[in-house]
C-alpha cells in the first residue's frame, strides 16, 4: 500500500529538517555508522508509531540504513510535521500520517502499519500494542517483540503483562536512564515552554505556574518554569513526589487550592481527569490550560465544551473558551501534548539518546527475541551504558576509568 501523506511536494523542505536533526544527533549517527555494514535489521519489517518529526526521521532513516523495511504512522493526530512525512516517503519509507487527522484516520493509519505484517513494533503511547491485543484480525501476526517510548505507554503494557495477555516481549525504552533522566526531564522541560511561548507569546516571569505531577516530566517543567522567573506550585497524589517537590523549594498543595492561584496550568501525570470542572470554576479569569502528557485526557475538555458560551481560536493553537459563568480560560493545543502540537517537540540532542535506545533495542529484539519471555523488559544495561558513552564521546567529553584497586574494592564485602 502506498504512503498516505499531506503533500509530497514538501520533500525538499523535509530533507533540510532531517539534515539539521541528524547533524545534531551525533551519538545516533555514530551507532548507525558503526553497525551499518553488519545490516543487523536486514529484511525485518518494523512498524513504527512515533511522532513524525525531524528527530524521528533520523531514527527512521537509520532503521532503513541497517536493512529494515519500515512502515510509519504518527503517534498523535496533531504532531505530524508534513514536510518530514514527505521526505521519508521520498526515501522509500511507507508513511501513513498527516497533521490534523481525525480519530478515524488516526486509527486507520495504525491499521495500515499492522497490515504490513510487521515483525517488530516500535510504539509511543502503546496505541499499536493495544490494538494488536484487542483486535482478533491481528492474532495471526508473527510479532517477535516491540518497544515502548513513553511513561504512559509503559503503564499500559505493564497492565497487559499483569493481566496475562501480553503476546510478545516488549522493551520499555522509557525506563532507560539515558531516556527518562534526559528526555522526560530536560526535553519536556524545554519543549513544553517552547510550545507555550510560541503559542501565547506571553511573559513567564512573575506568573504562577501550576505543575500537576512531579515525576521526571514534572520535575523538568517545574525547574524550567522556575528558571524563567515563575512562581511554581506543584500538585501531587504521590507522597514521596510531593515531599521531593517541597524539598526542591516548590509550594505543594492540592489542585483545588492551586486552582485559585495559578496563571498557567501544565498537566504532566499520564492520568485522566487531573484538571476537572470544579477546578476550572475556581480559576482566575484568563487562566491558561496546557498538557504535557501523552494523551488528551488530563484536562477535562468535555466539561469546557459543555459549559462554554462560545469558543474563539485567538492565536494558532490557542482556543479562548468564553464560559457560561462569564469566565474566560485559554486551552493550548486542544488539550493535546503542547510541545508537539504548538512547537516541534524535544531538541535533537535529547532525542538522540531516546532514539539510540530505540535503535539498539530493535537490534537486540531482532537477534535475541527467541530468548525472551512474553513480558516487559528494561533496556539492557549494556545498551543504556553504550548510549551514554557514545553521547559523551560525540561531544568530546572523557571520563575516568576505575583503577584495578577500585574494581577489586567494589567486589569485596570486607
Amino acid at each position: 500500500m502506498k504512503s498516505q501523506i499531506a503533500n509530497s511536494k514538501l520533500s525538499d523542505k523535509g530533507e533540510l529538517s532531517y539534515n539539521w536533526a541528524y547533524n545534531h544527533m551525533p551519538a545516533l549517527s555514530r551507532i548507525i555508522e558503526k553497525t551499518k555494514e553488519e545490516q543487523p535489521l536486514a529484511n525485518r519489517k518494523i512498524g513504527v508509531c512515533l511522532h513524525i518529526t525531524k528527530e524521528t526521521s533520523a531514527l527512521i532513516i537509520g532503521l532503513k540504513t541497517l536493512g529494515a523495511q519500515v512502515y510509519l504512522c504518527g503517534a498523535n493526530p496533531l504532531s505530524t510535521q508534513d514536510d518530514i512525512a514527505a521526505y521519508l516517503d521520498s526515501q522509500g519509507i511507507t508513511v501513513y500520517g498527516w497533521r490534523g487527522q481525525n480519530t478515524s484516520e488516526y486509527i486507520d493509519s495504525i491499521n495500515n502499519v499492522l497490515n504490513s505484517k510487521t515483525e517488530i513494533i516500535m510504539d509511543d503511547g502503546s496505541d499499536v500494542h493495544a490494538l494488536v491485543h484487542s483486535e482478533k484480525k491481528f492474532l495471526e501476526l508473527k510479532i517477535i517483540g516491540g518497544t515502548e517510548e513513553t511513561t504512559t505507554g509503559v503503564t499500559r503494557i505493564m497492565a497487559l503483562e499483569k493481566s496475562g495477555l501480553l503476546r510478545y516481549p516488549i522493551i520499555a525504552v522509557n525506563n532507560a536512564k539515558t531516556k527518562h533522566l534526559f528526555d522526560n526531564r530536560y526535553g519536556t522541560g524545554q519543549s513544553t515552554f517552547d510550545g507555550l511561548l510560541r503559542s501565547t507569546s506571553l511573559l513567564i516571569a512573575g506568573k504562577t505556574v501550576v505543575v500537576c505531577g512531579y515525576g521526571w516530566v514534572g520535575k523538568g517543567i517545574a525547574t524550567r518554569a522556575n528558571g524563567l522567573g515563575a512562581k511554581v506550585i506543584v500538585t501531587e497524589i504521590n507522597p514521596i513526589n510531593g515531599l521531593e517537590a517541597h524539598a526542591d523549594g516548590f509550594q505543594v498543595m492540592p489542585i483545588i487550592k492551586a486552582a485559585e492561584q495559578g496563571d498557567i496550568f501544565i498537566t504532566a501525570t499520564g492520568q485522566k481527569g487531573v484538571i476537572r470542572g470544579e477546578h476550572i470554576n475556581k480559576m482566575k479569569n484568563g487562566a491558561i490550560l496546557s498538557n504535557a502528557g501523552h494523551f488528551d485526557i488530563e484536562i477535562d475538555t468535555k466539561y469546557l465544551d459543555l459549559n462554554k458560551k462560545n469558543i474563539i481560536e485567538v492565536r494558532p493553537h490557542v482556543d479562548q473558551y468564553n464560559m457560561k459563568n462569564s469566565k474566560m480560560v485559554y486551552l493550548i493545543g486542544k488539550g493535546r501534548i503542547a510541545n508537539l502540537v504548538a512547537a516541534e517537540g524535544h531538541p535533537p540532542e535529547v532525542m538522540m539518546m531516546s532514539f539510540s535506545n530505540q535503535l539498539l533495542s530493535a537490534i537486540y529484539i531482532s537477534k535475541d527475541s527467541h530468548k525472551l519471555d512474553k513480558k516487559v523488559y528494561s533496556v539492557p544495561e549494556e545498551i543504556d551504558n553504550s548510549v551514554a558513552q557514545n553521547s559523551l564521546e560525540s561531544t568530546g567529553i572523557n571520563i575516568d576509568n576505575p583503577t584495578k584497586e577500585q574494581i577489586e574494592y567494589e567486589k569485596s564485602w570486607k
